[in-house]
């Protein structure tokens, strides 16, 4: 695992940008996995500058999203659906055919989630993943106590990750108690992964996946297990890291030709 402390959002953004776009040139079949929150759109703001300055070219890749609710369908502008089709499709220019989002209004929802899997793999598994990390530690929406060999599955959204997301919601709306998710094991199939954190209210969760056991009760510290993870936090989300000082030590000191924000 390598840990980068980034100075603000938008630094966060472009050393992500760069490094998938890195990744993606690798690939012959490239498919890019996508998150929703706040925390990635500095990063889809710079694979969309990076595009346009013709540093990249994403319009020929395929994309996944991590996660959707159960119960709203893909034109509700809740929906999970609507917020990739404005933050990643739409800014990206990516052929929406080749976006893929789990279909929370499946008449079988468990057979949806199979065939979900299933699709990933015909696309040839995803290339690099992005990832945001909830207050609980959970990744997508795999909350405390997910089988750290999950499959895309349904989920019972817990009480703190409802109260986090009511932001997205009206306040006379209610926020699904379900929702479809790639599982852990899903999520560790990814060949690289990046992981986005940011704010101090992410400090705990991030120290405990990055520092603390690999555990259940902290599901993003499986990523301590992947070859390939990247994890970029600001200072506030840094903040309860222990080995901080040592993080910006690595960055700084990178031997040359292999720096991992450059492009």
């Amino acid at each position: 695992m390598e840990v980068i402390i980034c100075r603000d959002a938008a630094e966060m953004g472009q050393i992500a940008a760069r490094h998938i776009v890195s990744v993606l040139r690798a690939s012959a079949r490239p498919v890019l996995g996508v998150a929703t929150g706040s925390t990635p759109l500095s990063t889809y703001a710079a694979l969309a500058e990076l595009q346009a300055a013709g540093r990249a070219d994403l319009s020929g890749i395929s994309a996944f999203a991590l996660d959707e609710y159960v119960g709203l369908p893909a034109d509700d502008e809740r929906s999970y659906a609507a917020t990739i089709r404005h933050t990643v499709t739409e800014q990206l220019g990516l052929d929406p055919d080749h976006v893929h989002v789990p279909d929370g209004t499946a008449t079988d929802l468990v057979a949806g989630c199979q065939a979900y899997e299933d699709a990933i793999a015909a696309a040839g598994g995803v290339d690099v993943q992005i990832l945001g990390i909830g207050a609980n530690g959970h990744i997508g929406f795999n909350e405390p106590t997910s089988s750290l060999s999950s499959r895309t599955r349904i989920k019972t959204l817990a009480p703190r990750t409802r109260a986090d997301n009511q932001r997205f919601f009206a306040a006379d709306e209610t926020v699904p108690t379900h929702c479809l998710t790639q599982g852990l094991g899903t999520i560790m199939d990814a060949r690289h992964l990046v992981l986005l954190a940011s704010g101090t209210a992410k400090a705990e969760a991030l120290a405990a996946a990055v520092e603390g056991p690999v555990s259940a009760m902290c599901p993003a510290s499986v990523l301590q297990f992947h070859r390939h993870a990247l994890v970029l936090a600001d200072e506030d989300a840094a903040s309860a890291l222990k080995l901080s000082d040592y993080y910006r030590h690595v960055r700084d000191n990178q031997p040359q030709g292999m720096r991992i924000d450059t492009l």
